[in-house]
């Protein structure tokens, strides 16, 4: 009986070891290759606080239905982010040069706002966020074979001190997007 307690016990630690970020935690800093307009760069979360809040959004792979309409309703959306005085980034573990294509394509980011490639998921561990290995013989929307991980699909509005504002995550793509952009009224309206 002790030894089953002790092993929940465990579990309950390294499940809360796991745990996404939350509210009030500071954010990794991070640098990553990352596309904008199909034009690649280093995306470094430090330099973009400098400038206001920042989104950071995981999401599990590009040219995907809920990633593609995750982007879409962001980039249709993204005058208020801009509003709001923020700026946002994709994350996720697709290579640069998908992301180039992915980025650029007016159907889902437009050209709006970098998507970064975290090809190890060293990023979307350190936000405390489960990657799950590649599955065999998955395909994209463009019917083509997806060879990286998943993230799972979570939002973080990080304060220019950098620190979590709000994580948002267990929402489908659209309803993570209207929450984020709840969130960034409420962060401009209480200041």
């Amino acid at each position: 009986m002790k030894q089953f307690f002790l092993i929940c016990l465990l579990s309950c630690i390294a499940l809360a070891a796991n745990a996404a970020l939350k509210e009030g935690d500071t954010a990794p800093d991070f640098s990553a290759q990352a596309s904008l307009a199909g034009k690649a760069s280093t995306y470094t979360l430090k330099e973009a606080l400098q400038k206001g809040p920042v989104v950071v959004y995981f999401y599990p792979s590009a040219y995907t239905n809920g990633c593609n309409l995750q982007a879409h309703s962001f980039a249709a959306q993204y005058d208020k982010v801009v509003a709001a005085g923020a700026s946002l980034v994709g994350v996720s573990l697709d290579d640069i040069s998908r992301l180039n294509e992915f980025s650029a394509d007016p159907e889902f980011c437009a050209g709006k706002f970098p998507v970064a490639s975290d090809a190890d998921g060293k990023i979307s561990k350190s936000y405390g966020l489960t990657v799950k290995d590649a599955e065999s013989g998955k395909k994209d929307s463009k019917g083509h074979d997806i060879q990286h991980g998943f993230a799972e699909r979570t939002t973080f509005v990080i304060t220019p001190d950098g620190k979590i504002a709000a994580a948002i995550g267990g929402l489908k793509a659209k309803e993570n997007v209207d929450k984020t952009l709840d969130v960034l009224q409420h962060l401009v309206g209480s200041h």
